[in-house]
């Protein structure tokens, strides 16, 4: 490849497109990712955001108010009540609407594209819905907590940062998993019955490490989910006996399963916490696990069916390194597989967006965003599926969403600035040595500005990460 086409790719393909002035400074494409790997580069800047545990207290609050308006509301039909529960419900959407607008702002601004990129890699690989009452207040802060601090450090780390995270508690209805013989279920056993969940345990060997074909067994999916009972989030009577709680996740002793575990042949003898973070670290570490996120990884920035040499070589750089994620990475942009004239892919819709608000050099409100990414089909934290959202091109080109690009691409040429639209420059900017001839001259030839910037989001060379 060469360097014209190798600055544009560094940018687009593997970052979230160039911002104005990014392709002219971009002489060492490989040099400018390899300097990203670095925890600063994936870090959020402070904007006073709540962590977790503050969540909770709030969430609590207001079910504490909940419950009192009802007792109040059947008394006397206090307003007072009504009111008061409305507006504890509004602070929330608030804080996720925050929360929201300050990821996408970054996003947008952001001159460490690629390090975003894996942020958001790596969320979707952990997905959550915001769909799922329970978890919606956390999905967003999850990317922030743990996700965020362990991009560039080790697998193992990271994985247990997001099993941990009240969102992917609460999402996966671990909350609620109780070991059959455990103090906890037997208290109960006269009143109602308590038992294990498997959603957290089967998806953690299904998505999040082996992958379904990475040799596990239904024992494995029920040993695990013992282990991982227990794993909680705090509770009213925590912050009323505690005070402040620092963190949201708690481990409940009492409704642990007690005693030695099995999974994937190993025998397991630690016991409460300890044990399900013996067993996650070495999942973490496991060949099929290096294989299984390897090809993912290499499918998000190369090509939906990536070159299995490409696969190789990053899975023995996980396995060499015991799941250090900077070793991952620098095996894949050292790799002259990545860096094919050949290699592109489909941009999603969150792609998509972020790339035309980049290539303008503007943001947006995320009450303005939200409509465009749900009408393309990817609402933010909202996949409907712990698998999260795909990531080939079939689900997102079909004719229909290919029309509804369109009428995105023109609300979006609506957002740039005043001063600047000169859709020719801005496609130079954005595209570079991808730039062809057909859509610089159809943007060119545009009636207006706008519609010269509507032509350039909507077109084929913009639709793609190449």
């Amino acid at each position: 490849m060469n360097a014209s086409l190798a600055q544009a790719s560094a940018l687009n393909r593997f970052g979230l497109g160039a911002r104005p002035g990014d392709l002219e400074a971009a002489h060492d494409p490989r040099g400018g990712l390899l300097r990203q790997i670095t925890p600063e580069a994936a870090r959020l800047p402070d904007h006073g955001l709540p962590d977790s545990a503050a969540y909770l207290r709030e969430e609590l609050a207001l079910l504490r108010e909940l419950r009192r308006g009802r007792q109040t509301d059947a008394a006397s039909n206090d307003a007072a009540a009504r009111r008061t529960v409305t507006n504890g419900r509004g602070r929330l959407r608030q804080a996720v609407a925050r929360e929201l607008d300050v990821r996408y702002r970054h996003a947008a601004t952001t001159p460490h594209g690629f390090a975003e990129r894996l942020v958001r890699f790596w969320s979707n690989h952990f997905a959550i819905s915001a769909d799922k009452r329970a978890a919606a207040l956390y999905a967003a802060p999850m990317e922030r907590e743990a996700v965020r601090p362990h991009v560039f450090g080790r697998f193992a780390d990271l994985l247990l940062a997001v099993e941990q995270h009240p969102g992917m508690l609460r999402y996966l209805d671990n909350v609620r998993s109780v070991g059959e013989g455990s103090p906890l279920a037997q208290r109960a056993a006269a009143r109602r019955k308590l038992g294990l969940n498997e959603n957290l345990a089967r998806e953690i060997l299904e998505l999040h490490t082996l992958g379904v074909d990475g040799g596990y067994g239904q024992t494995d999916v029920t040993e695990l989910a013992r282990a991982l009972t227990g794993w909680g989030t705090a509770l009213p009577r925590d912050f009323e006996r505690d005070g402040e709680i620092e963190r949201a996740f708690v481990f409940r002793e009492a409704a642990h399963e007690a005693g030695a575990r099995r999974v994937l042949g190993r025998r397991y003898g630690e016991s409460g916490v300890r044990q399900g973070e013996a067993i996650l670290h070495d999942l973490a570490v496991h060949p099929a696990t290096a294989r299984h996120v390897s090809r993912k990884l290499a499918a998000h920035f190369v090509a939906d069916d990536p070159p299995p040499a490409l696969v190789e070589r990053m899975t023995q750089a996980w396995l060499r390194s015991g799941g250090a994620l900077t070793a991952v990475y620098r095996a894949l942009i050292d790799s002259e597989e990545a860096w094919s004239p050949h290699a592109r892919k489909f941009r999603t819709p969150d792609d998509l967006i972020l790339a035309a608000l980049r290539a303008a050099g503007t943001t947006a409100p995320i009450a303005t965003l939200h409509p465009l990414l749900t009408l393309l089909g990817q609402p933010p934290f909202t996949a409907r599926s712990p698998a999260g959202f795909p990531d080939d091109a079939t689900p997102w080109a079909g004719a229909d969403a290919l029309y509804k690009r369109v009428q995105v691409a023109q609300r979006l040429s609506a957002l740039a600035p005043e001063a600047r639209p000169d859709p020719l420059a801005i496609a130079r900017g954005a595209l570079g040595a991808r730039l062809d001839a057909d859509t610089a001259t159809a943007v060119r030839r545009a009636e207006s500005a706008r519609a010269g910037l509507a032509v350039l989001f909507a077109s084929p060379a913009f639709q793609w990460r190449s």
